[in-house]
């Protein structure tokens, strides 16, 4: 068996020890301490947002960003559909109702004419959504100049869910630093991770304060054990945020690899029949977390998107199709939706190829390899089957 490749596997710097290692010795093995300052510091000064929260997942910063923007039992919230469950998982945690937006096709995020359209759907029947949270899709930057605008006009607060685009920008701002709200991961497979965890960002010093009051178990000021308000346990530990100090040393560096990674793939497999890319907007840079490859299949001679990922598979080659649309899954099967077939479609025909900023030049070229000999055994197969039909 030919050694693993993975699709996004964590990738160290070299500095992650010597943070956590500072941490063993001044015996702070526990949440909070000095690498979760410096580590939202961090943050803070490459974001440029002007308050973080470091928070054991991004799943945990958008529980807690609903919860601070008053969700609650019978509100709706707007969530983009084509996504990972994580964005509207914590919608039922306080017992909302998602209602679902599907995508635009330059982005793949979530389309402003149909999340308008929701919007005012939704308050003709007498119940305005409570948030929207659109998704950036793998590093792509979604069209948030016109989601903002159409948000500020019906005046309802923006969840900005950058789990995936920590390093991409958006007309000059990064990515997370627009919404009320910005949320952030560290997931393994994340650009960079800190293990697990996550981060909530707000220009508003109050609301991130009190973020951090309800992450700590809603701790009140006293020598006992004082709650007025429910509370969740949702800090980061200082081991986990030693990690991420280290990773934020090499934070663009990553960025340029996963980029390089893109620019590669696109090099080797853009002349292939059938075989495309998403391209950046103008005005957008994407961090290209992971990079993505659409397979047209009356165009490649009947290949589709599972021929070359069950081709990389057997090969040891982990590959993943893109996010099934969160409409199309079975727990929200009853959600409202609203939809054009955009992130049906993609689902059908995306797939995500090996991304990690850790990828030898030997490691891309053996997955490109694997995927070229599927178009080069399509060379004879067609040739026979124009023999046939002669014969015929």
């Amino acid at each position: 068996m030919n050694e693993k490749i993975w699709l996004s596997s964590p990738h160290m710097g070299g500095e992650e020890l010597k943070y956590v290692h500072e941490a063993f010795q001044s015996n702070w093995i526990a949440p909070l301490g000095p690498n979760v300052d410096k580590l939202e510091q961090d943050l803070a000064r490459y974001t440029g947002s002007l308050n973080v929260a470091a928070l054991s997942s991004g799943t945990a910063a958008i529980h807690l960003a609903l919860v601070l923007l008053d969700v609650k039992q019978g509100d709706e919230v707007i969530c983009q559909s084509m996504t990972f469950s994580a964005s509207a998982n914590p919608i039922t945690y306080v017992g909302a109702t998602p209602v679902f937006i599907d995508s635009e096709e330059d982005t793949w995020n979530m389309d402003p004419a149909l999340l308008e359209q929701a919007i005012k759907e939704r308050t003709e029947k007498g119940n305005k959504p409570k948030a929207i949270i659109p998704v950036h899709l793998y590093g792509m930057p979604a069209k948030m100049k016109e989601i903002m605008e159409i948000a500020a006009r019906y005046h309802i607060p923006v969840i900005e869910d950058a789990a995936e685009a920590l390093g991409s920008v958006y007309k000059g701002k990064a990515c997370g630093t627009f919404g009320e709200l910005g949320i952030l991961s560290f997931n393994g497979n994340k650009i960079i991770t800190t293990s697990g965890g996550g981060a909530l960002l707000s220009n508003d010093a109050a609301v991130i304060k009190k973020a951090r009051f309800l992450a700590t178990q809603a701790r009140d000021p006293a020598p006992h054990y004082e709650h007025t308000h429910i509370g969740y346990n949702y800090r980061m530990s200082n081991i986990s945020a030693g990690i991420g100090c280290g990773q934020m040393e090499v934070l663009d560096k990553r960025v340029a690899e996963r980029r390089r990674n893109f620019l590669f793939y696109v090099d080797q497999l853009e002349g292939l029949p059938g075989i495309s890319f998403l391209k950046e907007p103008e005005g957008s840079f994407s961090n290209r977390w992971l990079t993505t490859i659409l397979v047209n299949e009356k165009e490649s001679g009947g290949i589709t998107r599972e021929t070359i990922r069950l081709a990389l598979e057997k090969e040891n080659i982990e590959s993943r199709p893109l996010w099934k649309p969160m409409h199309k899954q079975p727990v929200f099967s009853g959600a409202p939706a609203y939809t054009n077939g955009v992130s049906e479609k993609l689902f059908e025909s995306g797939l995500c190829l090996p991304s990690g900023s850790n990828l030898t030049e030997q490691q891309l070229e053996s997955v490109v390899a694997h995927i070229r000999k599927l178009w080069k055994k399509q060379v004879p197969d067609q040739h026979a089957a124009s023999l046939r039909e002669v014969h015929s």
